[in-house]
C-alpha cells in the first residue's frame, strides 16, 4: 500500500527545491537520489521516511504555509530584485521569510491587491499553470462615464490582439459625473497580463486605478494596504479544489 506516498516531483516542489516542472527536469537528468539510489522515473513515489538528495544534498521538508498580502501599488511581485526595487517580500516578517515562501503568479507593479504567497509548489502550479478558470475580481476606477454598450461588451468579451476575451462579470459601483469617472467591479477568468486595462482601453476608457480584491475564494476585505494574513484551512482547501 502506498496511500501515504507522494510523487517525488511533488515532494521536491513542496520542499522549496524548485517548481514542479523544474523538479521533473532534475529527476530526469539524474540529479535526485532516494535512499542512495539515483531516480530518473517521474512516476516514482516516496514516503516521509525516505531520504531524498538533490545534487547529493538532503532536501529540507517543511510544513506548508499560506498567506495573502494586500499588495501595495509600486512594488514588484518577486522574491528579490536586482534593480533594487521594493518587492512584495519587503512586507513579510523575517520569521515568515524563513519558510521560503514565494508569490503565486504575477500582480503587475502598478496594481494593488490580493496576492497569495506560499511554500507549496504544488498549489502554486495548480493556480498558475494548470489552465483552470480561476475567478479574479478587480475594483477599477476609469476616466469617463461608463455606458451600457461598454458594460455589455465587457460581459460578452472584447477582442485583444486578435483574440476574444472570455466572458466577464461586471458591476457598476458608482458614477462620478462631476469628475467624469466610473468605479467598476470586474471579474475575469483569463490570466493574461494587464488584461483588465487592455479590455477597458479597447473600449476607450483609461484606467486610473486598479486593485485586485479577490483571487478565487481569497479576499483582502478589511485588510490594510501592505498587511498580510495567514489563510484559513477552509480557504486553502477551496483553493485546491478550484
Amino acid at each position: 500500500m502506498d496511500d501515504n506516498k507522494e510523487r517525488l516531483q511533488k515532494v521536491l516542489a513542496a520542499s522549496g527545491v524548485a517548481s514542479r516542472r523544474k523538479s521533473e527536469e532534475y529527476i530526469k537528468s539524474g540529479r535526485v537520489k532516494v535512499n542512495g539510489e539515483v531516480i530518473t522515473e517521474l512516476g516514482t513515489k516516496v514516503s516521509k521516511n525516505d531520504v531524498i538528495l538533490v545534487d547529493n544534498k538532503p532536501i529540507k521538508r517543511q510544513e506548508h504555509v499560506y498567506f495573502v498580502l494586500n499588495k501595495p501599488s509600486g512594488c514588484v511581485t518577486t522574491v528579490r530584485d536586482d534593480k533594487g526595487r521594493r518587492t512584495v517580500m519587503d512586507y513579510i516578517t523575517a520569521e515568515d521569510k524563513k519558510t521560503r515562501i514565494f508569490p503565486v503568479g504575477i500582480l503587475e507593479t502598478d496594481i494593488s491587491g490580493a496576492l497569495i504567497l506560499t511554500n507549496d509548489g504544488d498549489l502554486s502550479y495548480r493556480l498558475t499553470k494548470s489552465h483552470k478558470e480561476i475567478e479574479k475580481t478587480y475594483q477599477v476606477r476609469v476616466n469617463g462615464i461608463i455606458d451600457q454598450r461598454a458594460v455589455t461588451a465587457l460581459i460578452k468579451g472584447v477582442e485583444i490582439d486578435g483574440v476574444m476575451t472570455k466572458r466577464s462579470k461586471v458591476d457598476i459601483i458608482s458614477i462620478d459625473k462631476k469628475n467624469e469617472s466610473s468605479l467598476l467591479m470586474i471579474t475575469i477568468t483569463d490570466s493574461k497580463n494587464r488584461l483588465v486595462q487592455k479590455m477597458l482601453e479597447s473600449l476607450g476608457y483609461e484606467v486610473k486605478k486598479l486593485k485586485r480584491v479577490s483571487f478565487g475564494n481569497v479576499s483582502i476585505e478589511e485588510m490594510p494596504v501592505g498587511s498580510y494574513r495567514m489563510l484559513k484551512p477552509h480557504e486553502v482547501k477551496k483553493l485546491y479544489s478550484l
